[in-house]
């Protein structure tokens, strides 16, 4: 009966290689319900000295089959979240997939196959990791000493937590997975780990590789800044080189300008750094988008309000200025060299004679004394053009019914 018993298990694990997603599904209830009974009825008595029972030889069976090297796994992952739920099984997932990882690493030599990857990402994704400091939830139940048993530990599982993700995070990632991983580090990852600092090396190389990747990387590195007292020396350097035409049509925009607002807000911030990031704002705004100046003018003007020394880039007489004659450099990197200071923003003053009426309106601001209460800006920041045309159509309107009702008066 044992050696049929065996048989059977070989099979299922076979099975979870088919190519049919639903002979898979089958395969891998069948198997956890495997690991529930022989928890419940092991086969052979404990070994080792806390007594504790987990077929642990079973789950790496599963885990085998849905970190698969060439075949994408996500249906059958996504049908296993639901075991992740229990505390044993999420954490001796996690304790297997480290040895996966490495198995698969020394049989490829170089590098981990990307299929692979995607595969691995999916699962660790899926990981949602507990709250509360003790866990009782468990797929194999456990008679005694329930409380020294790693599973039932929260401190355990955040220590596994974090060797699993930095054991797949030192792999060379693609593109498209490095932006995956940066979506969810900041409120998925970060907040369960034991020591966050761990993750400096990998956010400082992603917020150094530039375009998207580095927007992304922003979210991670503002909580190890504000949080854990990183020092990043060439930090607001990088921050400004990121401000360049392409950055208004990301898709990831509003989180971007959402974290510079938040970057920028300290007044104690030199003044020639304010300044800079005001004027290339400003030079910006000459080609961007008006979904995305109606944001800009305001985040701008809040720039000024937070640092009355920069008052002066509004004040400065600018009826002559164009791009010849302004001192500002557009292409210097580091802002400390740009002259923007010798400078005025006369690209917003030119933004009151836009075609679009709401821009117009946003730009005569600076025509008037600045007040000192600063715009709400965070329901401008995803505001699309759709909604920008809905909203000059409105004011239209309303323009047109007055000019109506006055005309009648008359």
């Amino acid at each position: 009966m044992r050696h049929r018993y065996n048989s059977c298990v070989s099979c299922l694990g076979e099975q979870l290689h088919t190519a049919s997603s639903q002979v898979q599904e089958l395969a891998l209830c069948m198997l956890m319900k495997f690991i529930q009974l022989e928890g419940r009825f092991p086969l052979e008595s404990a070994i080792w000295k806390d007594g504790y029972r987990f077929p642990r030889h079973l789950l790496k069976l599963v885990i085998d089959g849905l970190l698969q090297e060439e075949k994408d796994c996500s249906a059958v992952i996504l049908r296993f979240q639901e075991f992740l739920e229990y505390d044993d099984i999420r954490y001796y997932t996690m304790s297997v997939v480290i040895e996966r990882i490495a198995q698969v690493y020394q049989n490829n030599k170089e590098t981990l196959p990307s299929i692979f990857l995607n595969n691995v990402f999916g699962l660790l994704s899926s990981i949602n990791m507990p709250q509360d400091d003790k866990l009782s939830n468990f797929l194999v139940a456990q008679k005694e000493k329930v409380d020294e048993w790693k599973p039932a530990k929260l401190m355990e599982h955040k220590k596994i937590f974090e060797r699993v993700w930095m054991g797949f995070l030192k792999h060379k990632l693609s593109v498209s997975l490095y932006k995956k991983v940066l979506l969810i580090l900041h409120e998925s990852i970060l907040p369960h780990m034991t020591k966050p600092t761990l993750m400096i090396d990998f956010l400082t190389v992603a917020y150094d590789v530039g375009g998207a990747i580095s927007l992304l990387a922003l979210n991670g590195l503002f909580i190890l800044i504000h949080q854990h007292n990183l020092e990043y020396p060439d930090f607001y350097k990088k921050l400004y080189s990121l401000l360049d035409p392409s950055v208004f049509h990301v898709k990831y925009r509003a989180r971007f300008f959402h974290l510079a607002n938040l970057f920028l807000s300290s007044t104690h911030l030199p003044v020639y750094l304010v300044a800079a990031f005001a004027k290339r704002l400003s030079r910006l705004s000459l080609t961007a988008p008006p979904q995305c100046l109606i944001m800009i003018i305001p985040f701008i003007c809040n720039l000024i309000r937070r640092h009355p020394a920069c008052r002066p880039l509004i004040h400065r007489p600018s009826a002559e200025a164009d791009l010849a004659s302004d001192p500002f450099i557009m292409e210097e990197k580091d802002p400390a060299k740009s002259c923007a200071l010798e400078s005025s923003l006369w690209e917003l003053e030119a933004l009151q004679n836009h075609y679009y009426p709401n821009v117009l309106r946003a730009a005569n601001v600076i025509s008037r004394a600045l007040s000192t209460q600063e715009s709400d800006i965070s329901e401008l920041l995803e505001l699309s053009a759709y909604e920008v045309g809905e909203l000059g159509i409105t004011i239209l309107t309303k323009s047109l019914c007055c000019r109506f009702l006055v005309t009648n008066s008359s």
